[in-house]
């Protein structure tokens, strides 16, 4: 095997601790790369600075493949900002809210609303929180539960959803890895196949309505439910909640139908399917080329439709329609570039040959069976500290991926282990977006959502770790089912301890 020993590993480590210390993950994965090129080039600083742009940017953002996936993620971007600006899943929110009648059933609508508002995680806040803010209130439910439930279906949901964003970005690190290691499967059955393994998005989405039903809340978050519950206090004394944005107002105060969402999916999913099907799908392999262009023509024609109907009901004039469309495109900027730099580190790694060091010095030293329930913890923490997922996702799979087909390792529960470590941060970590738009969302103090969340996420996190090292042992698919039914009981005998800690308070205090 093939390597250039120890100082193989600088690069990562170098993207690694940028990540910690900038929290900008370009600038981490640019300087691993340069790092890692300079050191091809025996530390001729001058050939390095040409070399990363005209041998691996230029090189990765025109190669074929790359360009596909890279035009796929713009045409995501216009019709998720036409979505997100529609007001359709304000609305459609709006209308399952009138049939609520209950503090169990509204927590349990909203959950229900950020799962069908997949195709964007950072809309989930925005759109379903200012909607159930008031039911909540009325209802003497917790805003810090509020902002739990919108969270838990934001990134955790999108995560595992093939054809939007999320997805097409992680196929798209795969693709790469496996086409270096001349592994023949596709990205998409990749993906898919990996899917059992995405442990803790499964556990955070599904914590929720076992809490809310059972009533088995624990630690702050069951002080904040009583505190509603006992004194009618939506807040605490401290609490400093974070005010509504432009955007929420707009999704609030547009006069919108919930077809506006509904429709545009369906023409989506519709389109997809009739692209694929004749193709053999799912019982045949598609080829990768002809499932992006099938979903990029499947978005491109949503997107239409949807500007249709927004000019249809008056929600938007149709420049304005053109005018979101294009900014969205722009929002996806920082994801090409992003996934670019991502895609030119892997490359100088596998020149360096990092994964062949890192096999030859884990071999025999640290159990194999560990190394999934290891590549979960540093993820986790990288995520935690940087606040974002997507940036974990781009460092730690081209390191993940040739570790595990060396070692002969499942590679679908290597990725699973990196998607899991990267959605744990951006799940709870105080600096990610989405923990941020979520108590913004809720109306809740962002301290007070960060600190009624970390516990049940750690939770779940104890219970991920314990998956991998199942998984690292027996590398069965039903590891996943291990850790909802541990979840499960988990949560049961928490919240009995917290109900019976609370009564003997009671009694004490009688």
């Amino acid at each position: 095997m093939e390597t250039f020993g120890l100082i193989s590993i600088i690069p990562p480590v170098v993207a690694i601790a940028l990540a910690f210390i900038t929290r900008n993950v370009i600038i981490s994965l640019f300087l691993g790369a340069f790092t890692g090129i300079v050191i091809l080039l025996n530390g001729n600083i001058f050939k390095a600075v040409k070399s990363i742009v005209g041998d691996y940017i230029f090189v990765q953002s025109t190669d074929s493949y790359n360009a596909a996936v890279l035009a796929l993620l713009v045409f995501i971007g216009g019709f998720v900002a036409l979505m997100e600006k529609s007001g359709g899943a304000g609305a459609f929110a709006d209308k399952v809210a009138t049939f609520i009648r209950t503090k169990v059933s509204a927590q349990l609508s909203a959950w229900i609303g950020g799962i069908i508002i997949f195709f964007s995680d950072l809309g989930t806040p925005l759109i379903v929180g200012p909607v159930f803010e008031p039911i909540f209130d009325k209802l003497k439910a917790s805003r810090e539960k509020l902002a739990w439930i919108i969270d838990s279906t934001s990134s955790p949901v999108a995560v595992m959803i093939p054809f939007i964003g999320w997805g097409v970005y992680i196929m798209g690190l795969i693709s790469k890895e496996y086409e270096r290691l001349g592994v023949k499967e596709s990205d998409w059955d990749a993906f898919m196949n990996a899917l059992p393994f995405y442990i803790y998005p499964m556990l955070a989405v599904l914590i929720v309505p076992v809490m809310l039903l059972t009533k088995s809340e624990f630690g702050p978050m069951r002080k904040a439910d009583r505190r509603i519950e006992k004194t009618g206090e939506i807040y605490w004394p401290h609490s400093k909640p974070l005010r509504k944005t432009e955007a929420m107002n707009e999704y609030l105060e547009t006069k919108s139908k919930a077809s506006l969402v509904l429709v545009p999916i369906l023409v989506l999913l519709v389109m997809l399917f009739g692209q694929l099907i004749p193709l053999g799908f799912p019982f045949k392999q598609v080829a990768g080329g002809e499932f992006r262009v099938a979903l990029s023509i499947s978005y491109l024609t949503a997107a239409i439709v949807l500007m249709a109907l927004m000019v249809a009901y008056k929600v938007k004039k149709v420049m304005e329609t053109f005018d979101i469309y294009v900014s969205g495109m722009r929002r996806m900027m920082d994801i090409v570039v992003i996934l670019v730099l991502a895609w030119s580190l892997g490359t100088v790694l596998e020149q360096l040959g990092t994964a062949n060091y890192l096999v030859s010095v884990m071999d025999g030293a640290i159990p194999v069976m560990l190394i999934p329930a290891i590549i979960f913890i540093l993820g986790a923490i990288m995520s935690f500290a940087c606040g974002t997922s997507w940036g974990t996702f781009a460092i730690m799979l081209p390191l993940a991926i040739p570790l595990a087909y060396h070692l002969d390792i499942s590679v679908y529960i290597a990725i699973g282990a990196v998607i899991s470590g990267g959605i744990f941060g951006d799940h709870c970590s105080p600096i990610s977006d989405t923990t941020i738009l979520s108590s913004t969302g809720a109306g809740c103090d962002h301290v007070d959502h960060n600190k009624t969340q970390i516990p049940i996420a750690l939770f779940n996190a104890c219970i991920t770790l314990i998956a991998f090292l199942v998984a690292g042992m027996y590398e069965s698919v039903y590891t996943a089912v291990l850790a909802i039914i541990l979840m499960i009981i988990g949560t049961l005998i928490l919240g009995r301890i917290a109900r019976n800690r609370e009564k003997k308070e009671e009694l004490e205090g009688a």
